[in-house]
């Protein structure tokens, strides 16, 4: 099921009725938990604390823990009331460009469909497309606020959710190491190019699922599951990384004379 919320857009004085709806969908297969010994299923429930009574998730609410075991709870008209006008709309506040944007700061991304007011949300999108510039925005989605971009994608429009500064977490501290030999520099950028090409993602298949849903069918006729081969060796005979700089750029067919 694609989740989908209703929203607005506006910059300036410009008012348009939106839609957004998940532009992509999980295809992990799942899997349930079973007993081991039984092969019965284990199953969570909703239990309240210190009983076997189980809860309806209709008699539930949010609760948050101030102290030990002391709660205040919130319920969906609580939130509602949180919200002011401007958490309920897409309030365009900057336009960045595009390459401004750090990729670790995206999150998930939903396609934008208008609700009304077509002639401005069409507008909107040969504005960005033509300026290359992406709109910047706060929202409410549910029950989180949301800092989110806003981008033309050919005739559609995008909007992805982006992690805050204070979501972001500081990148690890490399040990100090050696610096790399200018030859060693050229032959990993021969490899770069000999793999250049363009991003083409209809090409790539999760080849892991498939060997899954196979393994599932073996499994269901009562058949051993065989352990996967690579195609291809990538192993190297030798620790340097010289040697398996070279090895890989003939591989692939790149010069390495005289590198």
């Amino acid at each position: 099921m694609a989740y989908s919320f209703k929203s607005s857009i506006s910059f300036g004085l410009v008012y348009i009725p939106i839609k957004l709806t998940a532009a992509a969908k999980s295809r992990d297969i799942g899997f349930n938990m079973l007993e081991k010994k039984t092969g019965k299923r284990v199953r969570f429930k909703r239990v309240a604390d210190g009983t076997d009574r189980e809860v309806k998730l209709s008699d539930t609410v949010k609760g948050y823990e101030y102290d030990k075991d002391k709660y205040v709870t919130f319920d969906e008209d609580d939130f509602e009331k949180l919200k002011t006008k401007n958490d309920k709309t897409v309030n365009i506040t900057a336009f960045v460009d595009l390459n401004e944007i750090d990729p670790v700061y995206y999150e998930k991304t939903y396609y934008v469909t208008p609700a009304g007011g077509e002639k401005a949300f069409a507008l909107l999108i040969d504005a960005m497309r033509e300026t290359g510039r992406v709109g910047i925005s706060k929202t409410v989605l549910g029950t989180k606020e949301c800092l989110v971009a806003l981008r033309a994608d050919g005739e559609n429009l995008l909007l992805s959710t982006l992690y805050f500064y204070d979501e972001i977490s500081p990148a690890p501290r490399l040990k100090p190491t050696d610096k790399p030999q200018k030859r060693e520099r050229e032959l990993a950028a021969s490899m770069i190019e000999a793999l250049n090409a363009p991003f083409e993602p209809q090409s790539y298949r999760n080849d892991y699922n498939d060997r899954l849903k196979a393994a599932i069918e073996d499994k269901i006729n009562g058949k051993e599951i065989v352990t996967a081969d690579d195609t291809e060796d990538k192993s190297s005979d030798s620790d340097s990384l010289l040697a398996a700089l070279l090895a890989s750029v003939s591989a692939l067919g790149g010069e390495t004379a005289g590198v």
